[in-house]
């Protein structure tokens, strides 16, 4: 279990516990129950994550802890060895943010982006997000063609680099979204 799940369920447990306390001492004529601490669980969680981001420091990269385990950001465990990861969630989070990304620096890079068709913007998207936008400005042909319109070249062309030779399933599917502007779906 994380340690934001930790603090987040203490936060409840603490919420619940004011809850009745507060209850409690409305029901009560005596003086009410006093909570160590006289601050919400808005203002722990707050004040818990900035003192667990002094003590943890920020990393935006993989590293391994003290203990030799893969953890990322202020203290995020990721090592499979040990059960770390991220949830589904955070992967789409992770996903959208990277894709928009990637779109906006197509949006500046490439001028007649605009220009083509969703599908066709697609399969820039999927090969920027692959190999960062310098990687796609290195197919110079390809993107001339793209340009003029010539989707069947430029498919040709696609198929005829490094990059469909490393992931060719991926190549033939995106190049068949280029020649056809029609979305595939593998």
């Amino acid at each position: 279990m994380s340690l934001l799940s930790s603090i987040l369920s203490l936060l409840k447990s603490a919420d619940k516990s004011q809850t009745q306390s507060s209850k409690s001492s409305e029901s009560s004529a005596s003086s009410p129950v006093q909570l160590h601490g006289s601050f919400g669980s808005q203002d722990l969680l707050t004040l818990g994550i900035e003192q667990i981001k002094r003590h943890e420091g920020l990393v935006l990269h993989a590293y391994k802890d003290s203990l030799g385990y893969l953890t990322i950001g202020y203290g995020r465990l990721i090592d499979k060895a040990k059960h770390g990861g991220i949830s589904e969630g955070e992967a789409e989070y992770l996903l959208q943010n990277d894709v928009s990304i990637v779109l906006s620096a197509l949006h500046r890079n490439i001028p007649f982006f605009d220009n083509l068709c969703v599908q066709r913007q697609a399969v820039l998207v999927n090969m920027a997000f692959q190999m960062g936008i310098s990687g796609v400005q290195k197919f110079k042909k390809t993107l001339s063609l793209v340009e003029v319109g010539d989707y069947n070249g430029a498919a040709d062309n696609m198929l005829k680099s490094l990059w469909a030779k490393q992931t060719p399933n991926r190549a033939a599917e995106m190049a068949e979204q280029m020649r056809t502007g029609k979305w595939q779906s593998g």
